[in-house]
């Protein structure tokens, strides 16, 4: 079961969907997270899923935290600038399965206040340190490619990956069978385990908001990373330890290692 917590239903013109969820490098969830807060988004409804990991976190040493994805709306202030829906959270899923079954619930709510274009944003390992990292991008239709030339993006993703697993590349792909179109911007990051980089998400929020005509103060955010990392580095530590307890109990049915990498 995967369910959607409605807290507000807001009214918005022809809204584009922008996720940033954790996977390499935390890029997503650090530059989405800060792009929202910076904007005073609003917070307007919630997902839950038994695909996500089976625990819940534990913060100041008592209080319970479920694990969920968060939807929050922004509405344009001037022209030249579209209403915008930001899908952010603790984790992703754990299955294959979970992931489609989860994108799909998302790009159906999505589609229910009129959003066709949707903005993805990951990382891309490179297994170095970048002190100039890049912002690789794809996009769902060709045509796209001159509308985002000139935002400092190097539409060079299949020749360095190949192929975008978990959120940032499903709901593009699925998004664009309904047809809608859009672009998944991926930050040149390390990709070291529970290192979450600052200098990526910073490359990826300079593209992101020329796209948008928005404008925020960039100062914050190491600062904001580091109140973040806590918590992001928590959540990592307690999915690896569930990862070994499940696969110990249930290995998977070809035997192989299942693929572990999400954008």
């Amino acid at each position: 079961m995967t369910k959607i917590t409605e807290f507000k239903k807001p009214k918005l013109n022809n809204p584009i969907l922008i996720e940033g969820l954790p996977g390499v490098g935390n890029i997503g969830r650090v530059a989405v997270g800060y792009l929202l807060d910076e904007l005073k988004a609003e917070k307007f409804a919630q997902l839950y899923s038994k695909h996500f990991f089976p625990f819940v976190v534990l913060q100041d040493e008592n209080l319970i935290h479920l694990l969920k994805n968060e939807f929050y709306y922004w509405k344009a202030e001037k022209k030249g600038q579209r209403d915008l829906v930001f899908l952010v959270g603790d984790c992703q899923s754990l299955s294959p399965q979970g992931h489609y079954e989860i994108i799909e619930k998302i790009l159906d709510y999505a589609q229910g206040f009129g959003v066709k274009e949707i903005y993805t944003v990951g990382g891309m390992a490179t297994g170095e340190i970048e002190e100039k990292p890049e912002v690789i991008g794809a996009v769902t239709h060709k045509e796209l490619l001159k509308k985002y030339d000139g935002y400092g993006i190097k539409f060079e993703a299949g020749k360095k990956i190949g192929y975008i697993v978990g959120a940032a590349g499903l709901l593009l792909g699925l998004g664009a069978e309904r047809g809608m179109k859009g672009m998944c911007l991926l930050g040149e990051t390390s990709g070291f385990p529970i290192v979450t980089d600052p200098k990526a998400a910073e490359v990826v929020l300079e593209s992101l908001t020329k796209i948008l005509n928005v404008e925020i103060d960039m100062t914050k955010l190491e600062r904001k990373v580091k109140e973040m990392e806590k918590f992001i580095k928590k959540i990592e530590e307690l999915q690896k330890k569930a990862l070994t307890q499940i696969e110990k109990h249930e290995p998977s049915e070809t035997g192989k290692e299942q693929l572990r990498y999400i954008g």
